[in-house]
């Protein structure tokens, strides 16, 4: 199993702006603070006003009509929001607010018992965690410091390609690493696979009370066969039902309209299942009233039929491979001697192996 999860998080700065991780690269944004909770603000032609950080913090919003008003009469920095959203923690599920609201798909275990968990995963997944071991893989938790910021960046730079998309990690200086990873990290927990003195695969944990929240899941595709990344969640159960949590979550199970990929079914086969929980879109502008008629708050993903999000993905992935390809043929020609050249063929490109 080949793995790469990165949610976008944030770092504190002063009230003039937030900067956030964006694709892979820290971007300054809007943001306002009141009390203990910021709010930033997002897209270019319809503004979101969402709470900094919010799928993180160990509390939900305290006062959304508080938001509401403020937002409505202030702006941020002069930019006026279109609609304000946020969404209630697990494990409260029934709606609170009487705002607009839609389900929102998350990824989680319900977690009551490492054992009850075991039991139910596929024979398929207890077998490669078994594997795991018998290969030599140990799993460990580690501090996050310069010599884990050095293995984690080796990691990522296996492979300039994951799960068909640009790796967005690979690359980026042991500077750019550290400050990507150091979020949260007074209640986090860095899970690493090791083989000897290598690690081979790595996953943040974060504590959120009664939920941890899984941020990363990275695994080295040049070691997949060693089943790393089942190792890894294997790990983070056991780490939480020590704990006493009682939910960990794991992104969203359905991305909008997207049903089908890679890393969903190696959530399935991992024990985690879809909770719905409510997603609140309070309209600030009457333009972000028609925007949300019209259903363009969602994103293309949650617009786009799960046929047409299917073929772009595919097709997306095709021209991944086809550029680490050619990519990878022309780095081995100009590596080889000339008579070695007519026979060249570039190793097969990186991907998904689910």
């Amino acid at each position: 199993m080949f793995l790469s999860l990165s949610i976008p998080v944030t770092q504190n700065v002063p009230d003039e702006g937030i900067e956030i991780n964006v694709k892979g690269k820290w971007t300054k944004v809007p943001a306002l603070t009141v009390g203990q909770e910021t709010v930033v603000v997002r897209g270019g032609w319809i503004k979101l006003a969402m709470i900094h950080d919010e799928e993180w913090l160990e509390e939900e919003i305290k006062d959304p009509a508080l938001w509401v008003k403020t937002l409505k009469q202030r702006g941020l920095q002069g930019i006026r929001p279109d609609i304000f959203t946020f969404t209630q923690k697990l494990p409260a599920s029934e709606p609170k607010y009487g705002y607009p609201m839609e389900w929102t798909s998350i990824a989680a275990i319900h977690l009551q018992g490492f054992k009850g968990w075991w039991e139910k995963l596929p024979q398929e997944t207890r077998k490669n965690v078994r594997r795991s071991q018998k290969r030599g893989v140990v799993v460990s938790v580690k501090a996050f410091d310069q010599e884990l910021v050095t293995h984690i960046s080796r990691v990522n730079n296996d492979s300039p390609v994951r799960q068909g998309m640009r790796n967005l990690h690979y690359g980026k200086s042991l500077d750019q690493v550290r400050r990507d990873y150091s979020a949260f990290v007074d209640r986090s927990d860095f899970i690493c696979a090791c083989l000897g003195d290598e690690v081979i695969g790595f996953l943040k944990l974060v504590y959120r009370g009664e939920v941890a929240s899984i941020l990363n899941l990275t695994t080295m595709h040049s070691h997949a066969d060693k089943r790393p990344a089942n190792a890894l969640v294997e790990k983070a159960v056991a780490l939480c039902d020590a704990k006493g949590i009682s939910h960990i979550t794991f992104g969203q199970f359905n991305y909008g309209n997207k049903r089908e990929s890679p890393l969903r079914e190696f959530k399935i086969r991992s024990g985690f299942e879809e909770i719905l929980k409510p997603k609140f879109y309070v309209p600030l502008t009457a333009w972000g009233a028609i925007c949300m008629k019209a259903n363009l708050h969602r994103g293309l993903l949650g617009i786009l039929p799960h046929r047409a999000i299917t073929l772009g993905v595919a097709a997306r992935a095709k021209c991944y491979d086809l550029k680490d390809a050619v990519m990878s043929r022309c780095s081995s020609m100009l590596e080889r001697p000339n008579s070695d050249r007519q026979m060249g063929r570039s190793n097969p490109p990186a991907g998904s192996n689910s």
